[in-house]
Formats: C-alpha cells, sequence, structure tokens
C-alpha cells in the first residue's frame, strides 16, 4: 500500500505515535507499506515553527528519513490540478495533499474527515 500522511499524521509519527490509531500504526509499520512524505508538508510545519504554533527539530528531514518514510516533492502537475479540486476544505496545505494522492493514487493517512470528501482513500 502507498500511504500519504498528511501533516498532522507525520507530526504523530515523529513524536507521539501513540495518538495514531492502531490500524494507522499497523500501515505504517507494514512491509508492504511505502510511506511518503509530502514536501508540503514539511513547508506546513516549518511554517508554523516560524509562528511558534509547533516545536519541531532543526534535523526533520533526517528524523523523516529516520523513520523509513520516503519525501514526495510538489510538481508542477500536482500544483496544476488544484483547479479540478471542488473546495470542500480552504487549507491549502491539504489541498496539496489531496491533489497528490489522486494523481500518485496514494492513499492519505489521516485524522481529518474532510479528505474523504474529495474521493480519496483515506486511513484513519
Amino acid at each position: 500500500m502507498r500511504l500519504l500522511l498528511d501533516t498532522n499524521a507525520l507530526i504523530y509519527s515523529l513524536g507521539s505515535p501513540k495518538k495514531l490509531s492502531l490500524k494507522v500504526r499497523d500501515a505504517l509499520t507494514s512491509e508492504d507499506s511505502v510511506v511518503l512524505v509530502s514536501a508540503v508538508s514539511i513547508w506546513e510545519m516549518r511554517i508554523k515553527q516560524a509562528l511558534g504554533k509547533l516545536k519541531v527539530t532543526s534535523a526533520l528531514l533526517e528524523a523523516i528519513q529516520e523513520q523509513g518514510f520516503d519525501l514526495l516533492p510538489i510538481t508542477p502537475v500536482h500544483a496544476d490540478s488544484l483547479k479540478d479540486l471542488p473546495m470542500h476544505h480552504r487549507d491549502p496545505f491539504d489541498r496539496l495533499l489531496v491533489a497528490q494522492a489522486l494523481l500518485e493514487k496514494l492513499t492519505v493517512v489521516t485524522t481529518d474527515a474532510v479528505f474523504s470528501k474529495y474521493g480519496v482513500q483515506v486511513i484513519q
């Protein structure tokens, strides 16, 4: 299974994995899973860090790689596909995650039910 972590799932998986459901933890540790972290989540975390809303390790990329997660870049095709998404959600970071999940055929790991409105597969 190819999984895309939303930003909250990434934060929890790095610092508080017990906050994730057992189903999510099992999916993340399954040998059959490829877990991806989008550049948009790193961007969002660094913005929240700069605003004083989130404490983030300076070695964020290393922490992600230590978990065995792969990085997913943002491409122009991902960004352009936002034009086709309905406005179920106004969060630009989540909307880009949805676009990436749809284009790359990924299952989103999230605690946010709004992702399902876009027809993307979700694990909560």
